[in-house]
């Protein structure tokens, strides 16, 4: 978030209605601050990145993010605005540690709550299929705080050299085994009916995937951590809608199934939210 103290280091360099236009939260991921500057401050780029670093003395690197996320790979492309002209960085949570390239892997801090949330729920006799794992996050996590078996899969070759670094780095290479490659494919050739747990931690692909989600589930089914992006105005309510539009790819693929849980993980946009579902399904 933007703090009051980065509102104070910039209060005699922006005027009121400079301070007003910035957005209010920018993601620290390890040392690297990734930060997004209206297009009319863009001439103020180096001075609100100098004012991130002031505020928060464990920044090294500011990165102006420069365009959305976007591609097959969940990317956005960031500039180097100030501190250590670098974007690798080492990211600390839940006890474990990441190594991730921002600009080649997506990473969002943002998902830390819901990284243990899941993890606290996994059983040590399970084996859980994380079919979009990015640099492990989701699946180090669970490894760390159980003796479940994971298969971590993703199809960027820049974030499964990274997923393998830490794997290692956390010494869960013995519960933690890493597949690149697509989640289809992987899941239809390998990981039919073995799974009690699967993740869906992509939310643009989730529904097209749901199928094969519950492929891999064992025979008598198990849990989906589903994710999605949904558009709500008032008085919708997203949690709804996505829950109709899973409930209805379920019916027609002839499974049984329940929600015990949901949650609206967080804002994307005006209008827009990120919804997590737990689905219980059964064939």
């Amino acid at each position: 978030m933007i703090k009051r103290t980065l509102k104070t280091f910039l209060a005699g360099k922006l005027d009121p209605q400079e301070l007003q236009l910035l957005y209010r939260s920018f993601d620290v991921i390890g040392d690297i601050a990734v930060i997004r500057v209206p297009e009319a401050l863009r001439k103020k780029n180096r001075i609100v990145a100098e004012a991130v670093m002031q505020a928060n003395k464990q920044v090294k690197t500011v990165m102006l993010q420069v365009s959305p996320v976007s591609d097959e790979f969940r990317l956005r492309k960031l500039k180097w605005v100030a501190g250590e002209r670098r974007t690798e960085t080492v990211h600390k949570e839940h006890g474990c540690v990441f190594k991730v390239d921002p600009a080649k892997c997506y990473f969002s801090p943002r998902l830390s709550y819901e990284r243990m949330r899941i993890a606290r729920q996994v059983q040590p006799s399970e084996v859980v299929v994380n079919m979009f794992a990015g640099v492990g996050c989701f699946s180090i996590v669970i490894a760390k705080n159980s003796q479940a078996k994971v298969y971590s899969i993703d199809l960027n070759p820049d974030a499964v050299h990274f997923m393998l670094e830490n794997v290692l780095l956390n010494r869960v290479h013995s519960r933690v085994a890493v597949i690149r490659g697509d989640a289809k494919s992987i899941v239809q050739k390998s990981l039919r009916n073995c799974a009690d747990r699967v993740l869906m931690p992509l939310p643009e692909k989730a529904y097209e995937y749901l199928d094969y989600a519950l492929l891999a589930l064992k025979p008598a089914g198990g849990c989906i951590h589903y994710y999605a992006f949904e558009h709500a105005r008032k008085p919708e309510d997203p949690v709804e809608k996505v829950k109709a539009k899973v409930t209805e790819k379920l019916r027609s693929l002839n499974f049984d199934f329940d929600f015990p849980s949901q949650r609206i993980v967080r804002g994307t946009g005006p209008n827009w939210v990120q919804v997590a579902l737990d689905i219980q399904a059964r064939p």
